[in-house]
């Protein structure tokens, strides 16, 4: 289902148009936006499988630094398990 959507351009994104049309790689004004909503998009996705990325090593590294650590002869799970019953 195509809708149309009338949007109105600051004197800056006007600017930037024009200058896209007049390098001759776009035929209209939609195809400059489109182009550009399309270069966001991959760009904001990138982001977020790098911060995903991130976030995953992140658990990584703290369930490596967690092994073998103990207090006294106990493990940090009794600990855990200890302070929940309390």
């Amino acid at each position: 289902m195509a809708t149309s959507m009338d949007v109105r351009l600051t004197p800056h994104s006007q600017q930037i148009v024009e200058q896209q049309l007049a390098y001759g790689a776009f035929h209209s004004p939609e195809e400059v936006i489109e182009h550009a909503l399309e270069m966001l998009a991959a760009k904001q996705s990138l982001a977020a499988a790098a911060q995903r990325e991130t976030a995953a090593k992140a658990i990584a590294d703290i369930l490596e630094l967690r092994k073998g650590v103990t207090l006294g002869g106990l493990k940090l799970g009794d600990l855990i398990r200890e302070g929940r019953r309390i």
